[in-house]
């Protein structure tokens, strides 16, 4: 193949304008042995192409779903909750008063610290979300995208 037409392909290449017989022509042509001088480095990158085009992943990769284990872990949280509820309850009406009073200032106490946890968890989850507001407005300010 003529160099001029060689190198027409090539800006084509470049630009993306190019068809599937345009890049076999162009990588035939560097496959040669006797190649223009100021083409040498379009002998190695078509080079690096079909080197990677045999180029073969063969490590395996495990499936080891890792949510079953916090399936399980939810699941076994629900049963001691359950059965903590039902043991508060039976033993519940064969306490005195002392200890009724006793088990609601824990009941209380243990509410008090579910509501820390619930509103520690949700700070973190709006600071993440205000994150991930400020890495998209980045972004767009990059990429020059407007909202939609």
């Amino acid at each position: 193949m003529e160099l001029a037409n060689i190198e027409k392909l090539l800006v084509k290449y470049e630009n993306g304008e190019t068809s599937l017989q345009e890049e076999q022509a162009l990588k035939a042509y560097f496959q040669q042995q006797n190649i223009a001088e100021h083409l040498q480095t379009y002998k190695a990158m078509f080079g690096y192409f079909e080197e990677s085009k045999a180029e073969r992943f063969t490590k395996t990769i495990p499936l080891k779903s890792k949510k079953t284990t916090w399936k399980w872990f939810v699941v076994a949280a629900s049963v001691a909750l359950l059965v903590s509820i039902y043991f508060i309850n039976t033993s519940s009406s064969s306490l005195s008063a002392a200890e009724r009073k006793e088990a609601k200032l824990a009941y209380q106490e243990t509410q008090k610290a579910f509501q820390l946890i619930s509103k520690n968890l949700n700070k973190g989850e709006s600071i993440a979300i205000a994150g991930l507001h400020e890495f998209t407005k980045t972004k767009r300010k990059i990429f020059k995208t407007t909202q939609k």
